[in-house]
């Protein structure tokens, strides 16, 4: 299914000036062929002056529409808009009847068959502009209006909604089909419209007088069971804690929770019913950091209900108004109100410079870009990344460390008091904040929000000679290249007298950015001086030379993880810039990460290392040293963790034996062996993850392929199997393999996503050349025919990211001349393509580091 046509902001703002919308009656069959499904809506509005509009769907085929008893020609629908045309004041009911397509991209009403059992289960995802696929909508967030379903669903399938569903009776045709029906919702914008239909797997209670929910396909009961008291205690910690925070109380009748298969999203903030993608049902072994981060995805999309559901941007331009302050919400909750009491080290060292990469990109934007710069839906996709999540998110945390949290609390409750079940903007966040402080809100949004990049502070430390009175000492100047204010900590730190490998706080210092101040202080020039220490703003952050030779030989015996993540992005950023050489980041994580304590922290460095310095940074001849660098950091972990004292840092360490292995000797007796020696055992995801890099290796085919499948039969070893199968290394596997990607168009979103992750590997450069032309032209054809979300796919996953040379570069450029290309795919090619001429420019001449 190919691109919708695109709304723009015009008509949507001429549309919500003509018409108030009040109610939507939905009734779906569930119950027909495996293909399609019917779709009848009543919808009541008010027109408030005579004039003419639209309403847009999706259909396979529109059988009939009727405003207020007058048959409408469905044949005068076109480009997915059925005009309505001589409306006369007052109030309507338009009645549609349609049938429309299931959707195997996870865009509409996505169906999916689960190879484990045969279950099918069918969920919406509406998000932006695809509930023109599951039933005809004013669509556009300023509609808001009250939502119920209707659902006629096989005998077995239980139906879930925004509101509280009930099977009211069996289909009349005798067929022992269930209808279901929901309770009315508030007023809600329709996007966030949703309903979920199958066998599921439910456990449910009661929390704060209203019904709580989780639920998940039959498949994954067991792993859901196993893990069921710790979602819902996370599910329940945060809701209090938010219920404490928010004066506005929960605004709907119930909180389900669905776990789905083949969603593109992490999750989906529909009121009451909120989607997650179904691998956060873990069914093999996690770190405590996947842990963590699944319990943000649920503490992020609760904050939602109140950011984005009970206030709701007039139009994208403001999505950050929900992204932002769900990620900034998620991560400041879940320290507050759970275990998880390091989620800003995570957040520093996975979600943060996802935004710093985002923001140096030719396709940056600003967290709230001009009404203009979005002006259709079209162009709103393109801003769901980086600068409306993790720069948003930290943004905010600088806001509430200038601005003081009583008085950020404050103007977030005034905005909620002034606004719910509506629609709000900028302007009306900053004025509810105004409210509550003497701080110029206005001029500090204008310089954050408004603005693209991102500042570098660099700090200059002078050693000062003491009077003979006076002890010596040392000042500090920041040097800021940017325009924006910050509010930061500075920490100063000594070598320990004791144990010189170690480092221990002297003090933290406060400091506004900019400041004509020199700081002076008493005493002995610090081995170490770190600007925003504990991670409070949004800036890259150098070190003086000084701090530089204590970082790399004492990174490790820093004390606060929080403060070791911002060093670690500081050598990051000095790659990506140029700075700093690959081969000496890589030397600096050989000597600390053996001694690392903090999860998340050896995840995201390692993270780093392999997938672009190893990947992408070093030169070709390189790599493999850059592999054995990798390994001798995983084998020092593993010995570390012998004692079985810290399973998610062995996990870590056998997860990076495996993709880091040039030779297939050991991961081979792994898998024979079906364990690690000393552990762990082997689950599914070690068996696929050790089966695809032999494969990668050429060391198993498509025999040993079938034998694991036949083994595990699961949605996921399907995906499993696809990997596997496009990474072999043979001319015959990789022809199959892009046929499959490019020329048949039935692969589901999650297993193109799959073939497209196993299809280029740097070991097989030379069998992939001739492909790496062919795919421009290839994923510019399969977005047209597919639309976007196998678009946005082919745009991050089938991109030959390993080429990294200017024939690559030349061609990717030539590419974006077409003018035809989807434009959620451009973005992505635009990002790539940048990130591919900064790997070219930071990659140094094989045998010959740069600064040697």
């Amino acid at each position: 299914m190919g691109p919708m046509s695109a709304l723009t902001r015009t008509e949507a703002q001429l549309r919500a000036q003509l018409i108030d919308v009040q109610h939507y009656a939905v009734t779906l069959d569930l119950t027909g062929d495996d293909d399609t499904f019917d779709s009848t809506t009543v919808i009541r509005f008010t027109a408030r002056t005579d004039a003419d509009t639209f309403i847009e769907l999706k259909p396979v085929e529109l059988r009939s529409a009727t405003l207020d008893g007058n048959p409408l020609d469905p044949a005068a629908l076109a480009d997915d808009r059925l005009p309505l045309t001589g409306l006369t004041e007052g109030h309507h009911e338009l009645h549609l009847d349609t049938r429309m397509r299931y959707s195997r991209t996870g865009e509409g009403l996505h169906r999916f068959t689960d190879p484990a059992d045969g279950h099918t289960y069918v969920y919406s995802q509406m998000f932006l502009d695809d509930v023109q696929r599951v039933f005809p909508a004013f669509d556009q967030p300023d509609l808001k209006a009250v939502f119920e379903f209707t659902v006629t669903a096989p005998a077995h399938w239980t139906v879930l909604a925004n509101g509280i569903t009930t099977r009211t009776g069996d289909a009349p045709d005798g067929s022992g089909a269930g209808i279901w029906k929901s309770a009315p919702t508030p007023l809600i914008s329709t996007y966030l419209a949703a309903v979920a239909a199958g066998p599921w797997h439910s456990i449910r209670t009661q929390h704060a007088g209203l019904p709580f929910g989780i639920h998940c396909r039959q498949s994954l009961a067991p792993h859901m069971d196993v893990d069921a008291d710790e979602i819902l205690s996370i599910t329940k910690d945060c809701f209090d804690r938010y219920q404490e925070k928010f004066t506005e109380p929960y605004p709907f009748d119930s909180y389900d929770q669905a776990f789905v298969p083949e969603f593109n999203a992490g999750a989906m903030e529909n009121p009451g019913l909120v989607t997650f993608r179904d691998e956060l049902i873990f069914r093999s072994a996690v770190t405590d950091t996947e842990r963590q981060s699944r319990a943000m995805v649920i503490a992020h999309e609760m904050a939602h209900m109140w950011f984005g559901d009970l206030v709701t941007l007039a139009w994208f331009d403001d999505i950050w108004l929900n992204e932002s302050f769900a990620e900034y919400m998620g991560y400041q909750t879940l320290t507050e109100a759970t275990r998880f009491t390091d989620t800003w080290t995570d957040f520093g060292v996975t979600r943060k410079p996802w935004g710093y990469d985002a923001d140096q990109r030719p396709s940056t934007h600003p967290v709230a870009p001009a009404p203009e710069d979005v002006p259709d839906t079209a162009s709103a996709l393109l801003n769901f990344d980086g600068i409306s999540y993790a720069k948003g998110a930290s943004v905010l945390r600088q806001l509430v460390a200038w601005l003081g949290e009583k008085d950020f609390l404050a103007g977030i409750n005034t905005h909620f008091a002034r606004h719910k079940f509506a629609n709000a903007s900028l302007d009306d966040f900053v004025d509810s904040l105004a409210t509550h402080t003497e701080r110029d809100v206005r001029a500090w949004a204008d310089i954050w929000l408004r603005t693209t990049g991102i500042d570098t502070l660099t700090p200059r430390v002078e050693e000062s000679e003491g009077r003979p009175d006076s002890a010596p000492g040392w000042t500090l100047t920041v040097d800021r290249r940017g325009s924006r204010p910050h509010h930061i900590a500075v920490g100063v730190y000594d070598r320990d007298p004791v144990d010189g490998r170690f480092l221990e706080l002297r003090e933290l210092l406060d400091l506004d950015i900019p400041s004509d101040e020199v700081i002076s202080v008493t005493g002995p020039r610090p081995a170490l001086l770190v600007l925003n220490d504990v991670d409070l703003t949004y800036a890259k952050v150098r070190l003086d030379e000084h701090s530089v030779e204590t970082v790399l030989r004492g990174l490790a015996g820093i004390p606060d993880a929080l403060t070791r993540a911002v060093v670690w992005n500081s050598l990051r950023d000095m790659v990506r810039d140029g700075e700093l050489d690959p081969h000496d980041y890589l030397a600096t994580a050989a000597a600390h990460l053996p001694e690392e304590n903090d999860l998340a922290i050896v995840q995201g460095v390692l993270t780093f290392a392999h997938t672009q310095i190893a990947g992408r940074y070093v030169a070709p001849d390189e790599r493999t040293a850059a592999l054995a660098t990798l390994t001798t950091i995983a084998r020092d972990l593993l010995r570390r963790t012998e004692d079985g004292s810290e399973p998610g840092m062995r996990l870590t360490a056998v997860r990076t034996l495996v993709d880091s292995a040039t030779q297939p000797d050991t991961i081979a007796a792994w898998l024979a062996d079906d364990t690690v020696p000393g552990g762990p055992a082997l689950d599914p995801e070690l068996r696929w993850r050790i089966l695809g890099r032999l494969a990668v290796l050429g060391a198993v085919g498509e025999t040993e392929i079938d034998a694991a499948l036949a083994d595990d039969t699961s949605a996921t070893g399907q995906e499993g199997a696809a990997r596997c199968r496009a990474a072999l290394p043979t001319p015959e596997a990789k022809a199959a393999a892009w046929d499959r990607l490019f020329h048949d168009d039935s692969l589901s979103n999650y297993l193109f996503s799959a073939t497209a992750q196993g299809f280029w590997q740097p070991e097989q450069a030379e069998l992939l050349t001739e492909y790496v032309t062919r795919y421009y032209p290839d994923a510019v054809a399969l977005a047209a025919r597919r639309g976007p979300a196998i678009g946005e796919a082919a745009g991050r996953w089938a991109f030959p990211a390993h080429a990294v040379d200017e024939a690559n570069l030349q061609a990717g450029h030539a590419c974006l001349t077409d003018p035809n290309i989807l434009p959620l795919l451009r973005r992505k090619l635009v990002d790539q393509l940048d990130d591919l001429a900064r790997a070219l420019k930071t990659r140094s001449p094989a045998g010959s580091p740069a600064g040697s």
